[in-house]
């Protein structure tokens, strides 16, 4: 491994764990940043999805404030979260990729699609709850696929699972960011004991980025809190839709 290499991982570590943390797609960073040192798309996507945990942890650990007072909703999904990221993490290394891979594209953009929405979809869902109207199962059935998406590929996990909040959750985007930080973590934890046990992780890789993903994610929550809703949610879209201009460019490659 050359020093060139080595620099490049420590730099898509970082600023995947802070890109992350701020809005979702930071593993859409580090990812590439594997492939060009050589390693194949399937050992790069389990290296990067394993390497993504400590830059989730610094994410959780940076929105302590903002997870206050979130822990029934936390307790509402770990479940889900859970038995999706497992299957997710099953079809990747049981079937061939190119078949979910020709969806990630529209799920990205109807992320963005969402976040695009999200006052009115917050207005809508918030009169919802207060006529207890709605079904209590609508949350953790959204991130239980979510949390397929992310078992399997996992970019942009971030992006889907902030739509995907702010249709079924109401609160502020700030506090669903930080939610979503907290889902991400459980479901790169199924992630790291799949792959570790049965995926062909590069672990020196993993060693050199996963430290820096752990700081990126620590101030990118930083960050983050200092973004205001409405700049954060186009953050998000816009990211959202460069994410998935890259994967059809990807795929038509």
């Amino acid at each position: 491994m050359t020093t060139g290499e080595i620099v490049l991982m420590l730099v898509g570590g970082l600023l995947g764990g802070g890109i992350n943390a701020i809005a979702g797609g930071g593993s859409l960073v580090v990812f590439p940043a594997l492939l060009a040192t050589g390693m194949s798309p399937l050992q790069a996507n389990v290296t990067n999805s394993v390497a993504q945990w400590p830059g989730y942890l610094g994410g959780v650990l940076g929105f302590r404030r903002e997870l206050t007072g979130q822990a029934h909703r936390v307790r509402q999904v770990v479940v889900a979260a859970v038995i999706g990221s497992a299957i997710g993490c099953a079809l990747l290394l049981m079937l061939p990729s190119s078949a979910f891979d020709a969806v990630v594209p529209a799920l990205v953009l109807l992320a963005a699609v969402m976040l695009y929405f999200q006052p009115r979809l917050k207005r809508y869902a918030t009169a919802r709850q207060q006529s207890k109207s709605g079904p209590e199962w609508e949350l953790p059935v959204a991130v239980g696929l979510g949390a397929v998406y992310g078992g399997y590929f996992g970019g942009a996990l971030g992006v889907i699972l902030l739509g995907a909040l702010a249709l079924v959750s109401p609160d502020t985007l700030q506090r669903n960011n930080a939610l979503k930080t907290a889902i991400s973590l459980v479901v790169s934890t199924v992630t790291v004991v799949a792959f570790a046990l049965f995926g062909p992780v590069d672990w020196l890789a993993f060693a050199i980025t996963a430290p820096s993903a752990l700081v990126g994610g620590v101030l990118g929550a930083r960050t983050a809190r200092r973004i205001r809703d409405d700049i954060l949610r186009w953050v998000v879209i816009l990211l959202s839709v460069g994410v998935a201009i890259w994967l059809i460019v990807e795929s038509l490659g």
